[in-house]
């Protein structure tokens, strides 16, 4: 894995939740990070391990995942570029979920020492990684009330607005356009639903005239109607911008 400069992508992320000031901008320009690619479901970290560094999403998309008794998966987050999804790891030894890509993506490794080092001579930054892992949890909550008391049709709505926030608020969709080849299966694993039922429920929502897909190539072709129809209001995410819900 080649030594490279932070991506750009993390610093527009972080950019996205709180003020970063140009200090902070050039402390974390300086952060080296091992990039590598990974196939989809291929485990970047797996329940378990003890990890020395943490990674940011450079490309693609991932998911914190775990696993029943049984063998069946529950994905319990998306992880988009510019996302550090591990980096509770600073403070957990131990590993209390996998981390795995559920489409080709690309990582970059960063240490924990030199994380930890920054975070101690630079408390600024220290409370922008803290805002980013309370962040983290609001989605966590949400989730959970998303599976919990949402039907099929509107939880699948939800989601999709979720994603779509996300990656426009980092550069990676236009006109709530998006390649998202990712699999009727692991929607399935988020959403806690057979894929028969994901395939039912994207049909509905091709119908209804709310979203269409070609390929992996996503639309949301009635934005404030797919808004509607997942109950979303993107409070949660806690971006900067007025009122995530309404992009």
């Amino acid at each position: 894995m080649a030594q490279v400069p932070t991506s750009n992508i993390l610093i527009r992320k972080l950019q996205t939740i709180s003020g970063l000031r140009q200090s902070d901008t050039a402390i974390l320009e300086s952060v080296a990070i091992q990039e590598k690619e990974y196939q989809a479901n291929a485990d970047i970290l797996r329940d378990g391990d003890q990890p020395t560094l943490s990674f940011v999403v450079l490309d693609g998309l991932i998911g914190s995942t775990k696993m029943t008794g049984d063998g069946k998966r529950q994905i319990t987050s998306f992880f988009v570029p510019g996302d550090i999804p591990d980096l509770h790891g600073l403070h957990l030894s131990v590993m209390d979920c996998s981390f795995t890509p559920l489409m080709p993506s690309r990582v970059g490794f960063m240490r924990h020492d030199a994380l930890r080092a920054i975070c101690d001579q630079h408390p600024s930054i220290m409370r922008v990684f803290w805002r980013s892992t309370v962040i983290d949890a609001a989605i966590y909550r949400e989730w959970v009330t998303n599976v919990g008391r949402r039907d099929a049709y509107t939880r699948m709505a939800h989601i999709l607005c979720e994603l779509i926030v996300r990656l426009r608020a980092v550069g990676r969709i236009e006109d709530h356009v998006a390649r998202l080849p990712i699999t009727q299966a692991a929607l399935g694993d988020a959403l806690g639903l057979s894929t028969v039922h994901v395939n039912r429920v994207l049909q509905d929502l091709r119908r209804d005239g709310l979203i269409s897909t070609v390929g992996s190539r996503f639309h949301a072709a009635d934005w404030p109607g797919l808004v509607r129809a997942g109950d979303f209001d993107g409070t949660y995410l806690h971006q900067r911008a007025a009122n995530a819900s309404r992009q």
